[in-house]
């Protein structure tokens, strides 16, 4: 199991509509801090399959959703429940910080 690529177009059905809790990690190519937090999404994917959706959005890509949510840093991770945002983190955190946020709302 992969993290979701969310887009500017399936943003509504595989968040706003989902009826579990959804962690979205905001990132972009060219980012380095992103690269290092993207083997832990992928490792999320995997360990809340059932339980949570995990998504990733190229904020270059799908720049209407990075400007609806105020995108200013990358990586942002954000933790969706009830189609509603609860919770976010800024930056390269470690994998503990992430979880115990996203568990928080299972």
């Amino acid at each position: 199991m992969h993290p979701i690529q969310i887009t500017d177009s399936n943003f509504e059905q595989e968040v706003e509509k989902s009826d579990i809790p959804v962690l979205i990690d905001f990132w972009a190519v060219w980012c380095g801090p992103c690269k290092m937090i993207a083997p832990i999404v992928e490792e999320l994917a995997v360990e809340f399959e059932g339980k949570a959706k995990i998504g990733k959005v190229d904020v270059d890509n799908n720049p209407v959703i990075a400007s609806k949510f105020g995108i200013r840093s990358i990586p942002t991770l954000l933790i969706f429940k009830g189609g509603k945002k609860v919770d976010e983190i800024v930056g390269a955190v470690p994998k503990p910080m992430i979880l115990s946020k996203l568990k928080a709302q299972l």
